[in-house]
């Protein structure tokens, strides 16, 4: 419950159970669809993304009769992690460097808080650097900061490489260009 509940919110469509495999989707759907690992649960999402309508018809659930359930918490942790790369696919596939630049910009901001926070401790109550971890997160902070907003600008460059790739190929080949979120998955 607690699953469906986080796709529904993150994902947007709202279902009471995307676990449950009675499910009908129409060919064109599913061919602009590719799936790798677990994330068959997710198909009603790429579908709405993609355009479809999705809606729900409810079945008959019976009571399990042998054995346990094998859904625990641990599964829940591993549903947001898929959550979390189907978002980071849909949101931000065509513009990695708002989340990598966001993030080092939110870093090096931490640095020269904690750097200037250190240095007031060390010129107003005259605490030496030595005592406190301060310059060492600031140096932290500032180094991860530069390395994510670099991570942002490769990922930027690979995106802008393979959707130019992808023009050209659909020039040359006289195909309408095909959505590279689809593409991805």
């Amino acid at each position: 419950m607690i699953a469906n509940k986080i796709i529904s919110f993150i994902g947007g469509v709202r279902l009471h159970d995307y676990g449950c495999m009675l499910k009908a989707y129409k060919r064109d759907i599913l061919k602009n669809i590719r799936l790798y690992g677990e994330m068959h649960r997710f198909i009603p999402l790429y579908a709405h993304w993609i355009g479809a309508r999705v809606s729900e018809i409810p079945v008959n659930h019976f009571p399990r009769e042998h054995g346990s359930s094998k859904y625990g918490m641990s599964r829940v942790f591993k549903v947001i992690l898929d959550l979390m790369v189907v978002k980071f696919l849909l949101s931000y596939s065509q513009k990695p460097i708002y989340v990598f630049g966001g993030l080092g910009l939110l870093m090096i901001l931490g640095a020269f808080l904690s750097g200037g926070y250190a240095l007031y401790l060390k010129i107003f109550t005259g605490l030496s650097f030595i005592l406190t971890p301060l310059p060492l997160l600031c140096v932290l902070l500032l180094m991860l900061g530069f390395l994510s907003v670099l991570m942002g600008f490769l990922a930027e460059i690979l995106m802008r490489t393979y959707t130019n790739r992808r023009k050209n190929l659909s020039i040359k080949l006289r195909r309408p260009f095909r959505n590279p979120l689809c593409a991805a998955f």
